[in-house]
């Protein structure tokens, strides 16, 4: 994709949305949209429908991992995010809470260019809808969400070796300034971790 390495990108949320958030805020409680992976079990979808036909000759198992679904049933994503925002919601999270290398790794998923288009996609699905339903009185805004990690830098996996950490600090860093940066440059406003 069109992204480019850290050293050359100020990471940094659409700047006239700044403003306007903190003066609503001034004004009114914003509503944060709910759960995703709730509304996503309504669904039932299948083990090839989260493949889609672009993970269709994947080798794991993927059912579970909802964050792929931006690229694969993003009409699902995208009718999730529009329920939220006819119940009155003001900002859509991004359907990225597990989208980083280090947990998409548990699905095989871990390449630079999915995670990117993981976050970058799902970014696009909620500003679509923001801006679908956003009027003058009412805009909406979007919260590029980040998860934690199903490895930690802070406790050790292993009892009889404290001191052990299957992840370091510099790999996380690494792996969420990624999904900012895909965030960022798909459209979203607010980073939310």
């Amino acid at each position: 994709m069109g992204h480019t390495t850290e050293q050359h990108l100020i990471l940094k949320p659409r700047a006239d949305a700044t403003a306007a958030i903190q003066a609503a805020m001034r004004e009114r409680i914003l509503i944060l949209d709910g759960a995703m992976g709730t509304m996503i079990q309504r669904y039932k979808l299948s083990e090839s429908q989260y493949r889609g036909t672009r993970f269709a000759a994947h080798p794991s198992d993927v059912k579970g991992n909802n964050e792929m679904l931006s690229l694969t049933q993003p009409h699902v994503i995208r009718e999730i995010h529009e329920q939220y925002l006819a119940a009155g919601a003001d900002i859509i999270e991004t359907n990225t809470f597990g989208a980083t290398r280090i947990a998409q790794a548990d699905y095989g998923l871990e390449q630079d260019d999915v995670v990117y288009d993981m976050n970058y996609e799902s970014t696009l699905l909620a500003r679509a809808a923001c801006d679908q339903y956003s009027t003058p009185d009412k805009p909406r805004y979007v919260a590029g969400a980040l998860g934690p990690q199903p490895k930690t830098a802070s406790l050790g996996p292993d009892v009889n070796d404290p001191s052990y950490r299957n992840i370091t600090f510099e790999e996380l860093r690494v792996a969420y300034y990624a999904q900012v940066d895909a965030l960022v440059r798909g459209g979203c406003d607010i980073i939310l971790i």
